[in-house]
């Protein structure tokens, strides 16, 4: 080889490392990355995967695959990842799994707004027509979220190539596709048992991005497989509303037990951090404020049982104020997000009980005579060293102390603690137990 032909090589090396590091995307050896979706659709969710995309485009991963398995969620959140999807410069394949996962609702919207979907054998989707919250709306207001829902899905199923009539009748009859109906019907681009199978699938396919570009998939079965985990604060606040319930009225009642017995400093701390916790959870669900303001009551009623006892008639009414008050807490279009009879009626009842234990243990201390301060010294009985006439010195409670008595004691008599004036005790014979 010549001078000049070794130079030109050296150059065209260059120039190919210098293009691969400018375009990272077409470097084959990117990840593909894999997002859990096992929950329903929230902010904790919407977080996870903006933060799961973003991750993916900087690590120049192949894909983003995201495992569905969702009865639905908010209309806030499920826009919120659809946004991101829509957004992202990695191909992202939704995929419905394992066997017997659905993706509905939102999971619905979700699923057909990738680049591909897909669905495993004994899976399902749809039922994604809108569930109000607050109650039933009016027919015009109905009607008008009902045909923005329409609309949104018509906007996913053009964009994305998928079959629009199928498409609106999941939204607007509620219909639910399996795995086969969905591909028949051109909502789903195909089946597959498992992730592996699903890669394999995807090698080499062509896709059609959002802006209309034509893309093909390299070898995406042979790269490393990363799942994407959910952050600790993340991990923290994905609680669902039963658990952040159950938490918050344990929180409630270890500050409880702090007030009805000061200086034990734990359950108080210990309770502190638990409410804190439950209302950074429940922040990101739709609040009651109804059902927010019946359970304050039940405390209310709670306090009320300690400082006026009344055989438990206030306690009776707190129980059912926090189980009316937690069941409608949180006002989610699906029940898995709401706070269910069970656990509503289960930690009411058990707060109650607990709370006139509490009440009790309380009342009991106030009958029992004081035994320290002066108060404890109240008829106690002590012994005269020297005669008191009317005043002298007297042991009492392993003290001595400075007496005044209204007849006169001699030295050595048994004396009771009638009155304490300061630093002096007013004192009266007795006699020897």
């Amino acid at each position: 080889m010549t001078k000049w032909g070794a130079w030109l090589v050296g150059v065209l090396i260059l120039g190919a490392v210098l293009w691969g590091q400018a375009n990272p995307a077409s470097l084959p050896n990117g990840p593909v990355e894999v997002v859990q979706m096992d929950d329903t659709v929230q902010a904790v969710s919407a977080e996870h995967v903006t933060r799961a995309i973003a991750d993916a485009a900087a690590q120049h991963a192949q894909l983003v695959v995201l495992e569905l398995n969702t009865p639905g969620g908010l209309d806030t959140a499920m826009r919120a990842i659809i946004q991101q999807i829509f957004a992202s410069p990695v191909p992202v394949v939704g995929y419905v799994a394992p066997s017997g996962a659905r993706a509905a609702s939102a999971g619905f919207y979700i699923l057909l707004s990738c680049d591909v979907a897909a669905m495993a054998p004994g899976t399902n989707t749809g039922a994604a027509h809108p569930v109000t919250l607050g109650g039933q709306p009016d027919q015009i207001e109905a009607a008008k979220i009902q045909s923005d829902a329409a609309a949104f899905i018509r906007t996913i199923a053009t964009r994305r190539h998928r079959n629009l009539d199928w498409a609106q009748k999941g939204v607007l009859e509620s219909q639910s596709f399996t795995e086969q109906e969905a591909v028949a019907d051109g909502l789903v681009d195909l089946t597959a048992p498992n992730l592996d199978q699903l890669l394999t699938a995807l090698n080499g396919r062509e896709i059609t991005r959002l802006n209309g570009e034509r893309e093909k998939l390299g070898q995406v079965s042979a790269a490393r497989r990363v799942v994407f985990p959910m952050s600790l604060r993340e991990r923290a606040l994905d609680m669902d509303a039963n658990l952040a319930f159950a938490l918050l009225a344990i929180g409630v009642l270890l500050i409880y037990v702090e007030f009805t017995h000061p200086g034990l400093v734990a359950p108080g701390v210990a309770g502190l951090i638990l409410v804190v916790l439950s209302l950074f959870s429940l922040s990101l669900l739709p609040i009651n404020w109804a059902g927010a303001g019946l359970m304050i009551l039940a405390l209310v009623l709670f306090g009320l049982e300690v400082k006026f006892p009344t055989h438990g008639a206030l306690a009776a009414g707190g129980v059912a104020s926090l189980a009316l008050g937690a069941v409608m807490l949180v006002d989610a279009p699906i029940p898995e997000m709401r706070v269910g009879w069970t656990m509503a009626l289960g930690v009411a009842i058990g707060f109650g009980v607990i709370s006139m234990l509490l009440v009790e243990l309380v009342m009991r201390a106030r009958r029992h005579q004081v035994v320290t301060g002066a108060q404890g010294l109240l008829g106690e009985l002590g012994t005269a060293l020297a005669p008191l006439q009317p005043a002298g010195t007297v042991w009492v409670h392993g003290e001595r102390w400075q007496a005044h008595a209204d007849a006169p004691i001699a030295a050595g008599a048994t004396v009771r603690v009638r009155a304490v004036h300061g630093l002096c005790l007013e004192v009266e014979a007795a006699s020897k137990p």
